[in-house]
């Protein structure tokens, strides 16, 4: 704790980006399950616009 400099941490963006996929497949799963397929489909293309929203404002 003396040190002037904080030692480096390790990348977890990797793993990060794993659980997010996980996560995504299982709550795509459940949506299918529950409501349908067109649902799932619906979902995405919502998902996807988002990001791309998002990626152009930050480039704004």
């Amino acid at each position: 704790m003396n040190s002037p400099r904080p030692k480096r941490v390790e990348d977890y963006t990797n793993a990060a980006l794993v659980s997010l996929g996980v996560n995504l497949l299982w709550i795509f799963m459940a949506i299918w399950a529950i409501v349908g397929f067109w649902a799932v489909v619906l979902a995405g293309l919502v998902l996807n616009r988002l990001i791309t929203w998002l990626q152009a404002r930050r480039e704004a």
